[in-house]
């Protein structure tokens, strides 16, 4: 089990296949303030609310000079289907391959009636325009979250 990053922490690299098929690298958001939030899958009821807390706040992201980008382990085709359903504009990363999801210490262990399985720990980590991880949420609770972390963007 790799470390887990903290706060403080140079936020681990990353390139990785988005919606609409391009390619994202977090060197595209030096100089920027990143909201990056891990979710266990598209179109579930958690993940579904997190995504439209965080797009009805994206106006207020940005005006802090804030980019959210969302990750999980769907495939691109899964993430255009979600993004168009509920007209998300943020990108989300597809990592299929779970190499992010692993740098970022959110690909564990979870047990769901007694079945133990791996899986997305609901995440979100606050990266500064220094490329260092200002804050971490682990063990997300989806109701008030994206207003929280909006609240940490604006005091960063």
């Amino acid at each position: 089990m790799t470390e887990r990053v903290q706060a403080g922490d140079a936020a681990p690299d990353f390139t990785l296949p988005r919606d609409g098929g391009d390619r994202m690298s977090l060197a595209d958001f030096r100089g920027k303030k990143l909201v990056l939030y891990f979710y266990p899958k598209d179109d579930t009821s958690g993940c579904t609310m997190e995504a439209q807390d965080f797009n009805r706040l994206a106006g207020d992201f940005a005006a802090a000079g804030a980019v959210v980008v969302g990750a999980s382990p769907d495939p691109v085709k899964q993430h255009d289907k979600f993004r168009d359903k509920y007209e998300l504009t943020f990108p989300l990363l597809a990592d299929e391959s779970k190499e992010i999801l692993g740098a970022y210490g959110v690909w564990v262990e979870k047990s769901m009636y007694g079945r133990k399985y791996m899986g997305v720990e609901r995440s979100t980590f606050l990266i500064g325009p220094d490329g260092k991880i200002a804050q971490v949420w682990r063990k997300v609770k989806v109701p008030g979250h994206a207003q929280a972390v909006l609240a940490a963007v604006k005091s960063l």
